[in-house]
């Protein structure tokens, strides 16, 4: 499915949302004049976006992307027109809420769905772009898309749980030097370094992401993946005793529910599953 390109202007929603027949929720960043970037006009739709996926039986998977030549160019500050007003801007945010500034929910919010949750970057991925997309549990790319932790080139610090997630994700060196040094990578070096899973060509990255995510959505247990999103985000913070302890816990409780029949039934009778919603589970 092509991304679509026409600039919006404000009077249009900030955030797009679709359901597949497949049962894939599509939630787009729409603010294309500004490289979609993150401001509280956006946050609140995006929430709701979000909220309602998650609520709704027939949607699996969410998949978030942006729409136009970007998926988030990091937090909206303004025009070039406004470069004389950015230190008084600055003093009187500093008085304010990290709510008033980029809404009330922290990017670490998604890793807390029960669903999964796969990012398409379409475009320049920075700042609390970058943070959104990494808590995303599935990332994919197209070709030449722009990356970059760019907080210190802004004076600014490691915002909103990055440096929580990219030490997971690419290890504590290459971290460091992505955060400290505020380069631009672009989407091959950032498959290299397994902050996404595949890097395809634009026009290809909607179709392949789909893909991914309606098999996901057709073969795969809602409950099981959402218990195991729990595992995997939960253990993080657990030693191997205890994660493993939990996980025979975990295991105990799963085995009686209709999803292992149906997954054992549906794999030797070679045909598509046929699992319970969340809702129903």
């Amino acid at each position: 499915m092509p991304n679509p390109q026409p600039v919006a202007g404000d009077d249009e929603p900030a955030v797009l949302y679709e359901a597949t027949p497949g049962g894939v929720a599509i939630v787009t960043l729409n603010r294309p004049d500004r490289l979609n970037a993150w401001g509280p006009d956006m946050a609140v739709p995006f929430y709701a976006a979000v909220d309602r996926a998650e609520q709704d039986s027939a949607i699996k998977v969410i998949v978030v992307t942006g729409r136009g030549r970007a998926f988030c160019a990091g937090a909206h500050l303004g025009s070039s027109n406004s470069v004389g007003g950015v230190g008084e801007s600055l003093e009187s945010a500093g008085g304010k809420s990290v709510a008033d500034l980029v809404g009330e929910r922290p990017p670490h919010f998604v890793t807390e769905l029960r669903k999964p949750v796969i990012a398409a970057i379409n475009g320049p991925c920075v700042g609390i772009g970058l943070t959104q997309t990494l808590m995303c549990d599935v990332r994919f790319a197209a070709a030449g898309a722009k990356f970059g932790a760019v907080f210190a080139r802004r004076g600014l610090i490691a915002e909103f749980g990055i440096s929580w997630i990219l030490p997971r994700l690419v290890g504590w060196g290459v971290a460091l030097d992505l955060l400290l040094s505020g380069r631009t990578f672009l989407a091959d070096e950032a498959a290299e370094l397994g902050l996404v899973k595949e890097v395809v060509a634009p026009d290809e990255l909607m179709p392949r992401v789909l893909e991914y995510a309606e098999d996901i959505a057709k073969y795969c247990s809602p409950t099981a993946m959402a218990v195991i999103k729990r595992q995997a985000y939960g253990d993080a913070t657990r030693d191997v005793v205890a994660a493993t302890a939990d996980a025979e816990s975990l295991m105990w409780e799963a085995l009686p529910r209709p999803d292992v029949i149906e997954g054992i039934v549906s794999f030797l009778q070679k045909r598509p599953p046929q699992f319970p919603s969340l809702s129903q589970a």
